[in-house]
């Protein structure tokens, strides 16, 4: 696995409905252009994530249409919505292959040999807690899910359905109510665990990893406190007879409610990391500053985004000054890389999984520079190297703003250096910093910013004493390269 890998997703279906548009007739995986793989793999992604390519069914897509709070939703992002811009949810599957619509499996082979030659490996969904009301074992093994009563459809319709004569529950999560799209799986029956392990087995042969909705689901401890059930383990075993048969299998796991290190265990080789991703948002630096002090056993496997299908864009969830700010953090730091189609422009409007169709929506040219900008910097092999994080000191006495600053260090073993400071506060910070380089004693160190023009010189034996003398506005970074002559 290439350590700090970049992943980017792609929303399939929208974007397929963007180029019908320009062809005049329906699109398939076949007509994405070779130009966009180009482009990605020239911006230094490794993983692309094509979000919702599996089949879904018209039932689904029927609950998609008549729900009003989702509808309501749905006319937000597109205020001309249409009928046909609800495909329902990719995560309502009714088969694990690829939509006819969007060329079947043999257009997803192909694609995938194309990526292949650019270097990329290719990410899909796999949906381990439920299925979509039409996948066929809904009526042919009605025993594979969680059944209900009558008193359950009536006392709690929220989490119950009615599905042709059977009454199921929803797949859904303890802490809120069911997908009403979806029919909840039941892993206390080792039947159910052996059939989605060979849909995995059989997916597995489709692509390089796969990206594992709400993972922590079917963890028995989970499971049991959602249906009172004992669940069968299944991620142990799935794991091992995937990799058996594909050795370089990757897995990513989404996975909230601090169970990242358990999924880890479980034989994850990524795990998402939401609690940077609210840290950040929330805004104060001591947070996000100890949520680093973690081993790098751990952090190495983490994913850190910005932004995803579920979230609101980055461009409205932080202000300007500190969405570059975030995204410095977020990229800078070790783990998976993962960008979301859309944000590297700057849209600001999040298209749900039920809609086939975006809105139009303005480059911003502020977002776009800064992300060609930093996407180059992740590219240098020095980003993918040696990290630590770096302690910060008073600027002096009675000035606490010092606890505003993050400030990491990279380091390759051929020993170029990097120095990544950020001021993630929303006024004016001061504060020292000590070099991490013993060896620059006696020598003169260079500071080039690798995002600006900037460029500082200091004598080493200073900066190794006393340190270096960070004043920087609100939401201000710096990038270093260090070197010493």
């Amino acid at each position: 696995m290439h350590p700090h890998a970049s992943l980017y997703q792609i929303n399939t279906r929208v974007w397929l409905t963007e180029l019908s548009a320009t062809l005049h007739r329906t699109a398939t995986l076949d007509d994405i252009p070779d130009a966009s793989w180009d482009q990605l793999a020239e911006q230094g992604f490794d993983w692309i994530w094509l979000l919702s390519v599996w089949t879904t069914g018209e039932r689904g897509r029927q609950v998609s249409c008549t729900n009003q709070g989702w509808r309501k939703e749905f006319e937000e992002t597109l205020p001309d919505l249409q009928e046909a811009d609800i495909g329902g949810s990719g995560f309502a599957i009714a088969d694990y292959h690829v939509h006819p619509a969007l060329g079947g499996d043999a257009s997803l082979k192909r694609l995938r040999e194309k990526l292949h030659q650019r270097g990329l490996k290719l990410m899909l969904d796999f949906v381990p807690n439920h299925l979509g009301p039409d996948h066929p074992w809904v009526q042919a093994q009605p025993d594979y899910f969680i059944s209900g009563t009558r008193a359950d459809l009536k006392n709690n319709p929220h989490n119950y359905g009615k599905f042709g004569k059977t009454i199921f529950a929803y797949g859904r999560d303890p802490y809120f109510s069911g997908w009403p799209d979806t029919v909840q799986l039941d892993y206390s029956k080792p039947e159910v665990v052996a059939a989605m392990q060979h849909e995995l087995i059989r997916m597995a042969g489709q692509c390089d990893g796969v990206r594992c909705d709400m993972a922590m689901l079917i963890l028995p401890e989970v499971f049991e406190k959602t249906w009172g059930r004992k669940a069968q383990p299944f991620w142990p075993e799935a794991i091992r007879a995937v990799r058996k048969q594909h050795p370089d299998f990757c897995f990513m796991g989404e996975v909230y409610w601090d169970m990242e290190w358990t999924l880890q265990q479980e034989g994850f080789d990524y795990t998402y990391d939401k609690r940077l991703y609210d840290r950040l948002r929330e805004g104060r630096a001591k947070p996000v500053r100890d949520h680093f002090a973690a081993g790098l056993e751990y952090q190495n496997k983490l994913v850190r985004f910005l932004e995803n299908h579920d979230e609101a864009r980055a461009a409205t969830a932080f202000d300007f000054r500190k969405h570059l700010a975030a995204a410095i953090i977020t990229y800078l730091a070790p783990g998976l890389r993962f960008f979301h189609q859309g944000q590297l422009e700057g849209k600001q409007k999040r298209i749900s999984p039920h809609l086939i169709r975006g809105p139009l929506e303005t480059i911003d040219s502020g977002v776009h520079l800064f992300y060609s900008d930093l996407l180059s910097l992740l590219r240098q092999p020095l980003f993918h190297a040696q990290w630590q994080l770096v302690p910060c000191q008073p600027a002096w006495d009675g000035n606490g703003s010092w606890d505003s600053y993050l400030v990491f260090a990279w380091e390759e073993q051929a020993g170029r250096r990097a120095l990544v400071v950020v001021n993630f506060a929303p006024h004016a910070s001061q504060c020292y910093v000590r070099l991490p380089y013993t060896e620059v004693a006696n020598r003169h160190v260079e500071f080039r910013d690798l995002m600006s023009v900037a460029l500082y010189y200091h004598e080493g034996n200073e900066v190794l004493s006393r340190g270096i003398y960070f004043d920087l506005p609100a939401w201000g970074y710096h990038v270093f390269e260090v070197s010493a002559s």
